[in-house]
């Protein structure tokens, strides 16, 4: 099916202008941030709102970023109309690889990628301490909260112990260091550029998966996907959905299994990602547009995601538990200072860094045939609502709820990369004749970030 993109002048005009609001809200974060410094009240972030330091820089991976931005943005659109639909997933999946990995070299190889995961806070200053990971599992909680001789470091307090787990595994196997664990996330991460079109395609709108891979492979956020666990998380839940578009749609119920699997998996590298269940239920929501849902694919989802939580819990984990407690640590740190009003609407402008300004293009495309559809009086699975409007939708809202919750005040410009990422599948929402310039677009602030701040992540 064919998704057609509103022209016109009209048009045209609002998309500049919604995307101009977009970059005019994070210069706003910009400046408030550092007019509330100079006053006295700190936000507490380096660069707010990003995490980070202002230092203009170059790096090795410079010509290589601006190699693949001016390929992708030029011949992206082109080709990924008129590939092979396998050629396509194999470069898409090579390109995106190469923008993480050229965005992260700009910064050097040990700032940029080698020793990122390996700073005192991350999950590598742990590993070597876990000698046995049953043990590890069964006393996990009891080293969550702060101000105890053997507290867990920030961010394996922050996570369920599938995150640590998972960095633990790599070692186990000879893959340990800095080194291993950022080129494996960067692996992972990169299967974002592959699992949002695989899913639309799944659910029926193959011009619409070809429309989003040169946005999904010059996505802003791949400064945090090759810099950060988030990127892992990322990847997984994405693949996730996909196989659960897949698997609805062609009703396998051993995709299905896989899916449930890697899903509920997600909850255990991180419980933000509970937020995931909005894009699943978008998914579902779909997959019932092409006939009646296959119960038996829908129990192997269930029962593999319930076989993951028992295995957890019965390993000594309850997952309930370390939630409260995280909460808890949460605000015996920083962010019991980092003003909710302030990060509320600063962490949308970090959004916008991150997905970039065709964001703010594609929900106001996909929120325009989402209201005059009156989902309220209409099923949700009406013919308006096809993948490049819904499953946006859907990112947005668990955004919201993130946002509103309180719980993500700062650095969410890698924690929503799960819910991001899928802001690009409404690019076909985009007239054709304009996605080449705001894929320049999107190319150009993520080299503009990366070469003027030197990010935490």
């Amino acid at each position: 099916m064919t998704v057609r993109a509103p022209g016109g002048v009209r048009n045209a005009r609002a998309d500049l202008v919604m995307g101009g609001i977009a970059l005019g809200l994070v210069a706003l974060a910009v400046v408030v941030g550092a007019a509330l410094y100079l006053a006295g009240r700190p936000v507490h972030a380096s660069a707010a709102p990003f995490t980070a330091v202002w230092l203009p820089h170059l790096g090795p991976g410079t010509p290589l970023a601006l190699a693949v931005a001016a390929l992708v943005g030029w011949h992206g659109p082109r080709l990924a109309e008129t590939m092979g639909w396998r050629r396509l997933m194999l470069a898409g999946y090579a390109a995106a690889a190469g923008w993480i990995l050229s965005l992260a070299l700009v910064d050097g190889w040990q700032r940029g990628l080698a020793g990122r995961l390996a700073t005192e806070h991350e999950y590598l200053s742990e590993v070597g301490g876990v000698t046995d990971v049953p043990a590890m599992l069964r006393g996990f909680a009891g080293r969550i909260l702060d101000f105890q001789p053997d507290s867990w470091t920030t961010h394996v307090a922050g996570h369920p112990p599938g995150a640590l787990g998972v960095f633990v595994g790599l070692d186990r196997i000879g893959l340990g260091g800095g080194a291993w664990a950022a080129l494996v996330c960067v692996a992972i991460g990169a299967l974002t550029a592959v699992a949002v079109p695989v899913t639309i395609r799944a659910l029926g709108h193959e011009d619409a998966a070809r429309a989003a891979v040169p946005f999904l492979v010059l996505f802003p956020g791949a400064i945090w996907i090759g810099a950060s666990a988030d990127g892992l998380f990322a990847g997984v839940t994405a693949t996730g959905l996909a196989l659960l578009a897949v698997a609805l749609t062609r009703r396998r119920a051993w995709v299905g299994a896989a899916s449930g699997a890697l899903l509920v998996f997600g909850l255990y590298l991180s419980y933000g990602l509970t937020l995931i269940a909005v894009p699943m239920l978008a998914v579902v929501l779909l997959a019932r547009r092409s006939g009646a849902l296959p119960w038996r694919t829908l129990g192997a989802v269930i029962g593999a995601g319930v076989a993951v939580v028992g295995a957890f819990t019965l390993a000594g984990f309850c997952w309930l538990d370390g939630y409260h407690l995280v909460v808890e640590r949460y605000y015996q740190g920083i962010a019991s200072d980092r003003p909710y009003g302030y990060w509320v609407w600063a962490d949308l402008a970090l959004v916008v860094a991150c997905a970039g300004p065709v964001a703010a293009v594609v929900l106001r495309r996909a929120l325009s045939r989402v209201v005059p559809a009156a989902p309220w009086r209409h099923p949700l699975w009406m013919p308006g609502l096809e993948p490049a409007v819904l499953l946006p939708a859907a990112a947005l809202v668990a955004i919201l709820a993130a946002d509103l919750s309180g719980l993500s005040k700062a650095e969410v410009e890698r924690i929503w990369l799960p819910f991001a990422v899928w802001l690009m599948a409404g690019a076909a929402l985009l007239p054709p004749a304009t996605r080449r310039g705001w894929l320049i677009v999107q190319a150009t602030l993520a080299l503009l970030v990366n070469h003027l701040l030197l990010t935490t992540w």
